[in-house]
């Protein structure tokens, strides 16, 4: 019997509809969804993929001790039995897939309550976590992060961001293709700030490149010209314009040239159209998180936003107003509590904790070092740390000196090999799904929701009943997964004033909760028919504010004073990463649908810099810092600019012990091999990626011999 089923891709934050055939009861194909009013059919190769990933006969579909398959009861005893005498010094690290699942978005939290604020650590401090930061210290909360009105603007710059790849990041934007093509049609601009030439960048009115770690040098000269030329427009709601005034006065498009590698003429321009423009935005991302200044560069994004007039202004950077569990829907309009760095901080280093967090890169040394508070046992949820995270040999050996580690994942990976009990979770096509998350970063505002096209068999659990099931052993309570549900529905609707359907459970019951508390006052069973279309963004200064003053904070303190940091780069290499369409992160490179083709685990090189090291488009490398060396393909191209080299990052699967044959096959190396996990940007603890100096050598091994350039 065939039949078709709609549901939501939870592979990226496009968040595209999908339509799924299956017949007698397996997978046949997947499309997009044409009828869906926000991806309208719009479908990448990670979309198509999932009905691989859910054949893919590595993937974990029962538990695991010790490579061995057992079942849930035995798992569960073992844990029970080993973790709670490990208490308190117990960790929790969720990696980016659970912000992709709903089940990660609303009972990972019961699990981190469980720790009582120790030792929790994510993929966010090796991602986005300055932008948060920033838009916290700006606006009161940290998910009010403005977002491109893609659909309205007439002029958008966009700084170390690649869209066309990355289907938008902090930037729900499914489509993208068209959205930044009908720019253009209706005679719009889009200039494109970055050191390579991306897809995106090939696809847009202009291209410059910049010096990587540099963004805030080139922000600065465009305020500077704001300021000079007089084209600032201060709002009602914009507090500290004099002060972004005094600290930019001798910042001139000249005296920042240099720094940032753009003539100064095309800094004033670059100003001068943004301040002209009927509607303008400017939009950054990983390139301008994951550097030294990332915090810094995400708040003079969100300044010059505000002062050529464009923030929360219809077609430039705006605020999405969700229908479900945003902060900024809740809670007295207009003013809060502001932002609160947490009080906790590592063991070792003192690094604070940050939205909740600690710092992913104090996790190795928190494990290793000795002494009261040391880690001893380990937690991760859908994360790849030994691959994703910096110093990896480090923290690979970290790892295997756990005494117990529990991994909820899918698969036996460069992770999870070191775990002593793996619970694997359902496929995506059996899950509920709702983007809590990702509906409050949208270009459009939106609901949509899908059942589970495929069911759950008898010997599996579902990933919420899992993490519950941890949380409650934890917790020492003796109650069942299903009394832990409902206590936790009943502490949610008590937060609302709302009382807790009796007629659902697990995560649909939350959803409910969290829809009816919303905005909209809409419930599941209105979500449940179809998408619901909630109008484009609309103005909400002051409404969306949380800040103490009630005012946009355009001058925080820390963020003044993290200026005195800015120092240019001095390096002859820097190191960048970059993102492939055929890629997420480190964990669907076992699919053979993707892995076709060219090996996309290459070092780019400008033409320039290779004739001077004696290389040759596909000759072997050595690229080298103080934490490691490793040696790699060249792929030599003139849209990568002079000095600067760049590595995609979640590669690396060539470890004994784990399961991932097609990942082997395709091993790649791994990026954060190289990165020191002592550099940090530190207001956001986020670990620093980018503008990364190395050495670059012809490997011994090369075809063109050994030939060692003079590097600084």
């Amino acid at each position: 019997m065939r039949s078709e089923h709609s549901t939501i891709c939870p592979l990226c934050e496009a968040t595209c509809g999908l339509k799924v055939s299956l017949e007698d009861g397996k997978v046949v194909t997947i499309r997009g969804d044409a009828d869906d009013p926000f991806s309208q059919g719009y479908i990448c190769p990670k979309g198509y993929a999932l009905k691989a990933l859910e054949e893919d006969p590595d993937r974990l579909r029962q538990p695991m001790i010790r490579g061995r398959r057992v079942d849930w009861e035995e798992a569960f005893a073992l844990i029970e039995s080993r973790l709670p005498p490990l208490l308190p010094d117990v960790a929790v690290y969720l990696g980016n897939p659970n912000v992709h699942n709903l089940a990660g978005q609303l009972y990972v939290p019961v699990l981190n309550r469980m720790l009582k604020g120790r030792n929790l650590f994510s993929a966010s401090t090796l991602d986005q976590m300055p932008k948060h930061v920033a838009c916290a210290m700006m606006f009161g909360d940290p998910m009010s992060i403005p977002i491109p009105d893609l659909d309205r603007t007439d002029y958008l710059l966009i700084m170390g961001a690649n869209p066309l790849v990355s289907n938008g990041s902090l930037m729900t934007a499914p489509n993208i293709k068209v959205r930044l093509k009908k720019i253009r049609d209706r005679g719009g601009k889009i200039v494109v700030l970055d050191p390579r030439r991306t897809l995106t960048a090939e696809h847009a009115d202009e291209h410059h490149f910049l010096r990587p770690g540099s963004d805030a040098y080139f922000l600065l000269g465009v305020l500077h010209t704001l300021f000079h030329e007089g084209l600032t427009r201060v709002g009602p709601h914009l507090h500290g314009a004099e002060v972004i005034e005094r600290l930019v006065a001798d910042k001139s498009p000249e005296a920042m040239a240099e720094a940032c590698g753009l003539e100064a003429e095309s800094i004033r321009r670059l100003a001068r159209e943004l301040a002209a423009a009927p509607s303008a935005a400017v939009y950054g991302r990983l390139g301008t998180c994951t550097q030294d200044y990332g915090t810094l560069t995400g708040w003079l994004i969100e300044v010059v936003n505000a002062l050529t007039g464009n923030l929360d202004r219809v077609g430039g950077a705006m605020f999405t107003k969700a229908a479900a569990g945003a902060k900024n829907t809740a809670g007295t309009p207009g003013s809060g509590r502001g932002y609160r760095q947490g009080t906790g901080a590592t063991r070792v280093r003192g690094l604070p904790q940050v939205n909740g967090e600690l710092p992913a890169a104090a996790l190795a040394e928190e494990i290793l070092t000795p002494g009261e508070g040391k880690i001893r046992a380990l937690i991760t949820v859908a994360g790849n740390p030994a691959l994703s995270a910096p110093n990896s040999d480090q923290l690979k050996q970290a790892l295997g000196e756990l005494e117990f580690m529990v991994s909820v994942d899918c698969y036996l990976n460069e992770t999870t090999r070191f775990a002593d009990v793996i619970l694997p979770g359902p496929s995506h096509l059996q899950r509920t799904h709702y983007d809590v998350v990702f509906a409050q970063l949208a270009v459009h505002n939106f609901a949509r929701y899908s059942a589970p096209v495929l069911p759950l068999q008898p010997d599996q659990m579902d990933e919420w009943q899992i993490i519950l099931r941890l949380a409650q052993i934890l917790s020492g309570q003796p109650l069942s997964v299903d009394q832990m549900d409902s206590l936790v529905a009943s502490q949610l609707g008590d937060r609302y004033g709302l009382a807790a359907s009796g007629e659902l459970s697990g995560p649909d019951r939350l959803l409910d909760i969290l829809l009816r508390a919303g905005p909209y006052d809409l419930t599941l069973a209105q979500v449940q028919q179809g998408p619901v279309d909630l109008g484009p963004l609309q103005p909400r200064l002051p409404e969306v504010l949380r800040t103490p003053s009630g005012m946009v904070e355009l001058a925080p303190p820390e963020l003044v004073q993290d200026l005195e940091r800015l120092r240019p780069s001095r390096a002859e290499f820097v190191l960048i990463g970059r993102r492939e369409l055929r890629s997420n992160n480190s964990w669907m490179h076992n699919l053979p649908l993707l892995m076709k083709g060219p090996s996309m685990c290459s070092m780019m090189m400008n033409p320039q810099d290779a004739e001077r090291l004696g290389l040759k488009d596909g000759d072997l490398a050595s690229v080298s810092t103080e934490e490691a060396s490793l040696d790699i393909s060249v792929q030599i191209t003139a849209t990568i600019m002079p000095g600067v080299v760049s590595i995609p990052h979640g590669w690396g699967h060539d470890h004994p012990g784990s399961g991932q044959q097609v990942a082997a096959r395709h091993a790649g190396v791994n990026v954060n091999r190289l990165l020191s996990s002592q550099r940090l940007d530190p207001l956001s603890g986020t670990i620093v990626q980018n503008a990364v100096p190395v050495q670059i050598r012809a490997s011994s091994t090369s075809d063109s011999g050994p030939h060692e350039a003079n590097l600084g």
